[in-house]
Order: structure tokens, then C-alpha cells, then sequence
């Protein structure tokens, strides 16, 4: 069998060719149990740094490791099949140089085998963007509201919520865009520029609380499962399994203490000789 013939992931090309066509389905997952489910349904999957939010308690993504998302994106290549996984790159380890975005996004392929990468930032993060891309290495970018830029900015607020702020970030997708990054997320900004966005550039736009007109849509999985204590504006909250798992978990203590678990059925009796 041939190389060719086995690969059976969609690739950061099959996601190029999605412009106004389809929309793209995104989650995020961190884990190989998360990854199986949600890979039956999506075209990608995230490995995002927001799991220093959800699995470490972190206020901020500032404090995740390049470990940390190799470890991840190792769990969660393991746990899918069919979907491209995009695995991001953590602050500090592609804003010192392109050569180090390099390094770091080489080591996550090798270490992972995901299909591809993403790195936040406009204009000033071009030449890295095309850096990788002439290098073989699929990049995804992140307008808009980035995160991992919280200290810079203040707070986590929308952007481009008034018209005269407008440019700075559509030259940030046009830069991306034009220096090979394969597709943009965009986060938190208002409807119309995310719209307007969408429609001027010629990569698929990923939306995070931008435009329903978007090439696509992701969500953090456990904002939109419940399972966050808060959530952003954004998100729609298609299930409320944080009560459930809580309530089971009662449930699991009271039979504990009350010994009504385990049960004969639970515990192994003796071999009949």
C-alpha cells in the first residue's frame, strides 16, 4: 500500500478549498476520549492552548508549555482519525524570531504528527507565517481578540466594535492571508468587520464569536458542553453536563457511605474448585 493511499486525515489543503463552500466545523479537544467524539462530527480539531484555562485552572494561556501541547496534541492525534488536527503554538514560543517558530512548530509535527499549526497574531507575525509555510509546515493564524496577548491588551474585549478601528485589524488578515497561513481564525470582533473580512480575503475564515458568515465556526468543547463555570458571549451551550457530572458524583459518594457500593455484583467471589 502506498503512502498516498493510506492517508486518511483531511489536511490543511482540504480545508483551503472549503472558501464559501461548506462551513468548516472546529472544536477544541485536549484528550484522546474528548478527541474520538468530537472527531466523528468535525473537520478539525484544536488542540488550544485554552487548555491551560480548562484542564490547569490558569486565568490566562500566558503560562502553557510547548510540553503541554505536545503532550495534548499526542492525546488527541491518538484519540481521532479522520479530522485535521491543528495544534497551537504557545506564547513564547515563535514570537522571538522565525527561526524559533521553526524549531517550535517542527518539534510539535515530529512529536504529534499533526497536520498542522497555529500562531496568533496580524501583521507583525506575516513574515513568520510565511517563514513556515514556504518550509513545508501548514499555518493557521488568529486576529482579533489573541489571547495570549491579555497583558498587552487589558482585557479580553471585543474588537473592532467602532468602524475607525476597522483597518488595523483587516490588514492584519490581509497580511496573514497573503503570506500562506491556509485558513484565519477570528475571534471577538464585530460582526460587520468579521463579515467584511471574510468576504475581501481569499482563505477560509474560522469564526469565534465573529460573523455567521464565516467559512467556519469553533468553540472551546467544554464552554459549549456546559462544563465551564463562565463562557464568553459567543457561546452557545448545546448541552449542561456540568449539573449531570456533579450530580452522578453525588450519587457515587452517598453509596460509598452508605456502603450500598460496591455491590455483590462489583467484587469477585472466590474460584469453585
Amino acid at each position: 500500500m502506498s503512502v498516498q493511499s493510506a492517508i486518511r486525515r483531511k489536511t490543511a489543503p482540504d480545508l483551503r478549498i472549503r472558501k464559501n463552500g461548506e462551513p468548516i466545523v472546529m472544536l477544541t479537544s485536549y484528550h484522546a476520549h474528548t478527541a474520538a467524539l468530537v472527531d466523528r462530527h468535525c473537520d478539525a480539531i484544536l488542540v488550544g492552548d485554552s487548555l491551560g484555562n480548562v484542564m490547569h485552572g490558569f486565568e490566562t494561556t500566558v503560562p502553557v508549555t510547548l510540553e503541554m501541547m505536545i503532550l495534548q496534541g499526542c492525546a488527541v492525534m491518538r484519540g481521532s482519525s479522520q479530522a485535521l488536527v491543528v495544534v497551537d503554538m504557545p506564547f513564547g514560543s515563535y514570537e522571538g524570531s522565525k527561526e524559533q517558530a521553526f524549531q517550535s512548530a517542527v518539534r510539535i509535527m515530529k512529536e504529534t504528527l499533526c497536520g498542522a499549526v497555529k500562531l496568533e497574531g496580524g501583521a507583525r507575525m506575516a513574515e513568520t507565517v510565511a517563514f513556515l509555510s514556504e518550509r513545508g509546515i501548514p499555518v493557521m493564524g488568529h486576529i482579533g481578540l489573541t489571547p495570549q496577548s491579555i497583558n498587552a491588551l487589558g482585557s479580553f474585549r471585543a474588537q473592532g466594535r467602532e468602524e475607525a478601528n476597522w483597518a488595523p485589524i483587516e490588514n492584519d488578515a490581509r497580511a496573514i492571508a497573503e503570506a500562506g497561513a491556509f485558513s484565519i481564525v477570528i475571534e471577538a470582533v464585530a460582526e460587520p468587520l468579521a463579515r467584511k473580512i471574510t468576504q475581501s480575503i481569499a482563505v477560509p475564515t474560522i469564526g469565534i464569536g465573529a460573523s455567521a458568515a464565516c467559512d467556519g465556526q469553533i468553540l472551546v468543547l467544554e464552554d459549549m458542553l456546559g462544563l465551564s463555570p463562565r463562557s464568553p458571549k459567543f457561546v452557545r451551550r448545546y448541552g449542561n453536563l456540568g449539573p449531570a457530572i456533579e450530580e452522578a458524583i453525588a450519587g457515587y459518594a452517598r453509596d460509598v457511605k452508605s456502603r450500598a457500593f460496591p455491590g455483590p455484583e462489583h467484587v469477585y467471589d472466590m474460584k469453585k474448585s
